[in-house]
């Protein structure tokens, strides 16, 4: 499950030119895998691909990567936690020049050092074309290939339930529920694998089920529930976690909220 990250990111920093081809792009960069899981000190084929209609230069550097509260990406470029992982990679060439249809292969190779703590490190592998200097429109694009490089040893699970609150959003009741990863690998929570069971006077008022999202390790995320329901007031709000398999115990913990 570590290799299904949410987190592939593409960002087109500019527009593409109003004369590109009815059929093709001007800008139109295409990498495959989209997301690698590299075990120690390990290797892995990229196929870049430019399906657009003309020739790109692409620079190619490693960079550190989180999820933001709601899973939402970012590109971490500072700092040394940020770049952790990001220095036990290596990625031949560092730059390529792709003419329309072309492709080619890069060739990534994690070393991690034998310090290395055993677990999930996450990092990016950026894809960022050059702007063309002849182009009437400057238009660079940039793609981000999610790395988790896994170091082998003994591997924790540690989820913990840390708090619960009700948003009002534009006349919506959002229920986020804020989750910690403790454990050292990345945790994948399929939908559903959190309920939400909200009670008033003892009787049940919704049952809500959470959508799927991933965890990085040490992190904390939010896991929003939408309440359409009528009740308002103090309610009680029980949330269970129920894990796939047997590497984890069922946890349960009861919230006093107002809806």
């Amino acid at each position: 499950m570590i290799a299904r990250f949410a987190a592939a990111a593409a960002f087109v920093l500019v527009p593409a030119s109003a004369g590109a081809s009815a059929t093709r792009p001007v800008v139109a960069l295409t990498a495959s895998p989209v997301r690698a899981t590299l075990v120690g000190s390990a290797r892995q084929l990229i196929r870049v691909a430019n399906a657009g209609a003309e020739p790109v230069v692409v620079d190619v550097v490693p960079a550190g990567f989180a999820l933001g509260p709601r899973g939402r990406p970012r590109v971490l470029l500072v700092g040394d936690a940020a770049r952790r992982a990001a220095a036990w990679l290596a990625i031949r060439p560092s730059r390529i020049a792709l003419g329309p249809g072309a492709s080619t292969n890069l060739t990534l190779v994690s070393k991690p050092p034998r310090a290395a703590t055993p677990g999930d490190h996450p990092a990016l592998v950026l894809l960022t074309t050059r702007a063309s200097p002849l182009a009437p429109v400057a238009v660079r694009m940039r793609i981000g290939i999610t790395v988790v490089v896994r170091v082998p040893g003994r591997t924790r699970h540690g989820l913990a339930l840390r708090s619960l609150r009700v948003r009002h959003v534009a006349h919506r009741r959002l229920i986020e529920l804020v989750i910690a990863n403790r454990g050292n690998v990345v945790e994948w929570l399929r939908r559903g694998r959190f309920e939400v069971v909200l009670l008033a006077h003892g009787r049940v008022i919704a049952r809500l089920q959470s959508a799927a999202r991933e965890l990085l390790p040490r992190a904390s995320g939010i896991v929003q529930l939408a309440y359409g329901g009528d009740v308002r007031g103090r309610v009680t709000a029980l949330v269970v976690f129920v894990p796939s398999g047997r590497r984890a115990t069922t946890l349960r913990r009861t919230f006093r909220v107002w809806l």
